[in-house]
Formats: C-alpha cells, structure tokens, sequence
C-alpha cells in the first residue's frame, strides 16, 4: 500500500509539471512550418518592406519561412481582423502600426478591440513625420507658417494620407497646438499626397520620413521641421517642431502582434530574437537609409506604447472630428 501511495504522489506530482513542461518544449521547438506575418498595406511601401526584412531574419534565426501576406484595405482592419481570428498559436502574426491605435476611436463600430483582442510581441521601428511645403511657399519656418496660417484662416490646404491616417492625426495635433486653421484634403497614401504637394495643388503635408527623404534631398520639397523630441540623423539640420510647439511629438511605429492567447513562451522567444536583430549594425544602418528608428524593447513596453498611442490619438480625433473616408 505505501509503495502504491508512493506512486500515486509520484504520478499527481509529474501532471502538475506537465503543463509547465510541454508549454517550454512547444516553444522551444516553435516553429515547425511557415508561419504568416500580414500586412495591411500594398506590397512595395515601407511598410511592406519593414514586414519582408523582419520576415528575413526570423526565417534565417528560426529555420522556417516567415511568409509575408499583404491584405490592404479598411485602414488596416481587414488585416487585423484576420489576424485576431486566427488560432492563436503563433503561426499568424500582425505586423501592427499606428494605424490601428487610431482606428480604436477613429471607427465608432468594429468587429474587434485591438488592445483586448491582441497579444504585443515586440516594437520594431519607429518613423517621424516631416513637415513638408512645395519650395515656393514663402514660409521657410515653422513660426513663419504658423504666422502666415493665423493670417489667412482657412486657406490652406493640409493633404493627408487619408482621414484618420498617422499623417492626418500628426497634422490635426499641429494645428490643434498651433491653434490654426487649415482645410484637410485627404488622398489614398503617400504618394499622391506627395504628388501634388509638389504640384502645388496643396501647401502642407506631415509627410513620413521614408516617403519624402528623396524629395527632399532631391529638393523638391522643403522640410520645416521633424516630428520626434529629437532631430533625426537622416535631416540632422531640421529643427524639431517641439523647438517651436513644446510638447509636441507624432512618431508612426510598427511591431508584430498576435492573436489573443497565443503562449507567452512564443511570444517571448519571437521578441527576444527581433531585438537580437534591433541589435545588430547592419539592421540599423537598413533601417537608417528608410529615415526610421530601431526600436528594441520588452513586450511590457510595447504593451503601454500601444495604450499611450490610442489614448493621444483619441484626444486628436475627437477635437478634429475625423470620421472615415
């Protein structure tokens, strides 16, 4: 009897353990197939790319393929609903954004909630915004505009990269800040928005970094001022707009998540090795040529970036009554 007892201890003490246990062994032979990483935007933007070389070095660290799968549509909603509809097992991940921080108040109804529904897995990069005009403008500064703006209320003309996008808030932020008025002409993207920028069809546009970099080496377009607290080592001779709005920040960032539920264990072997490769010179100097930012970190940290990102940009939406295009 007390062999048998023996035994039984033995046996209730080993399930005990066994949850534990399995869950290490999955993630540490995970992965075991191609595993998706979908992106809401065409193929060929930044996004795309920022998504294909992450994919890059987590298929040559993890011995399988990271398949990028672009879904564009819905600011991003198509793609992220697919995602938190997926099992969540860390076969399917979501390249995230800013985008979808601003959707959370941007759209009155959707079929999720992003901070709820999702689990963050690490922050990749960050990109700033450039305040840019067609070199004809007379404003060559920012306190200049702001003083041409308070002159002529409402006769110019802000292009975005459509309502409710990251350059639309980052615009409507400046102007609510600034305390000016514009008239908001919303495009699909960045490009065209940059086309007629340097068209003159517009005056302004809170352009990324990646977007306008060319253009304006090239100079077509004048840069007034980068959005970030610090300058950016792609324009190190353009002032910050905090110098002329103290306070004043608007950064797009990018990172992967994954459906709600997908194990811990996953989740942080995935951010342990996107910040080996943040880490690494030659990620940063790729990154670097695109105007963005690595941005390493725990997921802890990229949990409150997200909270803090749909609380800011909450305030911006409401005071600019943006409503979906």
């Amino acid at each position: 009897m007390r062999l048998r007892r023996r035994q039984f201890l033995h046996l209730a003490a080993g399930a005990t353990t066994l949850p534990a246990v399995s869950r290490i062994a999955r993630a540490q032979i995970y992965p075991t197939r191609p595993v998706r990483i979908i992106v809401g935007f065409p193929a060929g933007g930044v996004t795309d790319i920022i998504a294909r070389v992450t994919g890059q070095w987590l298929s040559e660290r993890l011995g399988q393929q990271f398949v990028i799968e672009n879904r564009p549509g819905a600011a991003t909603n198509i793609a992220t609903e697919a995602v938190i509809r997926a099992p969540a097992d860390g076969y399917t991940l979501l390249l995230a954004n800013a985008t979808n921080a601003i959707n959370a108040t941007l759209y009155e109804r959707l079929n999720f909630d992003f901070i709820r529904d999702v689990v963050p897995i690490a922050s990749i990069v960050e990109t700033p915004f450039v305040m840019v005009v067609n070199p004809s403008f007379s404003a060559k500064t920012v306190p200049e505009f702001i003083e041409y703006a308070k002159a002529n209320p409402g006769k110019l003309s802000m292009a975005s990269a459509g309502s409710g996008s990251a350059p639309h808030v980052a615009g409507e932020l400046f102007k609510m800040m600034a305390d000016i008025k514009m008239l908001h002409v919303p495009y699909r993207g960045d490009a065209p928005a940059i086309t007629d920028l340097i068209g003159g069809q517009v005056q302004v546009y809170f352009a990324t970094m990646g977007g306008s970099i060319e253009y304006i080496r090239g100079g077509k377009l004048r840069p007034l001022a980068v959005t970030t607290t610090t300058r950016s080592a792609a324009l190190p001779d353009i002032p910050t707009m905090a110098d002329f709005l103290p306070g004043y920040e608007a950064t797009a960032w990018l990172g992967l998540v994954a459906p709600k539920n997908t194990p811990a264990e996953i989740a942080e072997k995935l951010n342990k090795e996107i910040n080996t490769a943040l880490a690494d010179p030659r990620t940063k100097a790729r990154f670097a040529e695109l105007g963005l930012t690595v941005l390493p970190g725990s997921r802890a940290d990229f949990e409150k970036l997200i909270a803090n990102d749909t609380e800011k940009w909450a305030k911006v939406i409401k005071f600019a009554g943006a409503k979906p295009d």
